[in-house]
């Protein structure tokens, strides 16, 4: 059993239909790039993933339970993180505020978050984060999110959706905006969250580079039916 799971899945835009009855299961310990031409249904893809949109016909289904609507606030907050191609990080704050308030907002307690350790408080347990994703935390963790890097901002992002330990890690065009060696470093990190760290991770990419450089490339043709290979 996949640790999440698409059953006979379609989705329908009005007079649009952009999948079809897509039976696939994701698991964990791996990185998935989902590719394919524009109106293919990635972004469509990832939106169904994450909760923000629900499939036409079909259910998606999480550690073995269907997501529906009365458990989907908690399955965004505390289950899935997303990563996207702009960061959308707050600007005026440090890093370390960045990767606290998320996890503040998930309301998970240091308690329950055991994958990396365990710490007394929060700045600890952030410094960690910040250092699974290859920065170190006393030069950049102060520092406010103008004042580093787009690479560094990316890896911040990364810190950020993996503070409150989701099971699983969805990136839309996260290397979008960097350039190939940076992009590289980056596709690295998600790696190292899949392989050491036990996370699923799905990426959205128009790049053949960064596609190659997955565990699983899937390759999204309009109305395409999927099984797991």
């Amino acid at each position: 059993m996949g640790v999440i799971e698409l059953k006979n899945v379609s989705f329908t835009y009005p007079n649009n239909p952009v999948i079809k009855n897509m039976d696939y299961e994701f698991q964990r310990g791996l990185v998935y790039c989902i590719t394919g031409k524009s109106g293919a249904g990635k972004t469509t893809l990832l939106s169904m993933l994450s909760g923000i949109m629900d499939p036409t016909s079909g259910y998606i289904v999480y550690n073995g339970y269907p997501i529906d609507e009365s458990d989907r606030y908690v399955y965004r907050s505390r289950d899935v993180g997303v990563i996207f191609q702009e960061y959308n990080l707050l600007p005026k704050f440090t890093v370390r505020e960045n990767i606290q308030l998320s996890l503040d907002i998930s309301g998970k307690k240091l308690r329950d978050l055991d994958g990396f350790g365990t710490f007394s408080n929060k700045k600890d347990y952030v410094d960690q984060l910040i250092r699974e994703v290859g920065l170190d935390p006393e030069e950049v963790g102060n520092r406010r999110i103008l004042k580093i890097s787009g690479g560094q901002q990316q890896r911040i992002a990364i810190a950020r959706a993996l503070s409150f330990q989701p099971g699983v890690i969805l990136a839309d065009e996260p290397t979008g905006n960097l350039d190939i060696d940076t992009s590289i470093d980056i596709m690295n990190v998600f790696l190292h969250l899949a392989h050491e760290l036990n996370r699923c991770v799905i990426i959205v990419t128009h790049s053949p580079q960064i596609a190659d450089l997955a565990d699983v490339r899937l390759d999204l043709k309009p109305l395409s039916r999927y099984k797991k290979v």
